[in-house]
């Protein structure tokens, strides 16, 4: 099977979200069939602290799937994933996770409590990261340096 990623369209999501004001994260799931699910961050928005990408990516295809498990599924996501959303992926039952820039202050994924390693985590995605890493990185690269 050839792999092919929906970066691009998480890309554009994370580029929506800081249009917004909100940081620039976006997130997708895909399955055999494409594309179920795309998000950007919304916690500003919505005044919801979990209104991450990835959480608001994995309710709508479970929305949509009328499921809450999506095994078999992908997610593409921007930034490394937080302690918070690596934990919604694991419950998801996402199959493989795929993200773009490493977050050394915040990830839960590589960095930190590393989710997926610990004892308590009952799923663990296959993780592939660095896709697309420079443009996520110049991405919240900019849009930090925009605020300050």
């Amino acid at each position: 099977m050839e792999f092919r990623t929906y970066m691009h369209i998480a890309l554009q999501e994370a580029h929506a979200a800081g249009a917004r004001g909100e940081v620039p994260v976006g997130a997708v799931i895909a399955g055999p069939d494409g594309v179920i699910a795309q998000a950007g961050n919304r916690t500003r928005e919505m005044n919801d602290p979990t209104a991450h990408a990835e959480v608001l990516a994995i309710r709508a295809a479970c929305a949509a799937l009328g499921q809450e498990r999506l095994t078999g599924y992908d997610l593409y996501v921007t930034l490394e994933p937080c302690p918070m959303c690596a934990a919604a992926i694991s419950n998801a039952r996402i199959a493989r996770l795929y993200y773009g820039a490493a977050d050394p202050k915040s990830g839960g994924v590589a960095q930190g409590p590393r989710i997926f390693s610990h004892p308590q985590c009952h799923h663990a995605p296959e993780v592939y990261d660095s896709i697309d890493a420079q443009a996520s990185e110049t991405l919240l690269r900019d849009f930090f340096a925009a605020k300050r």
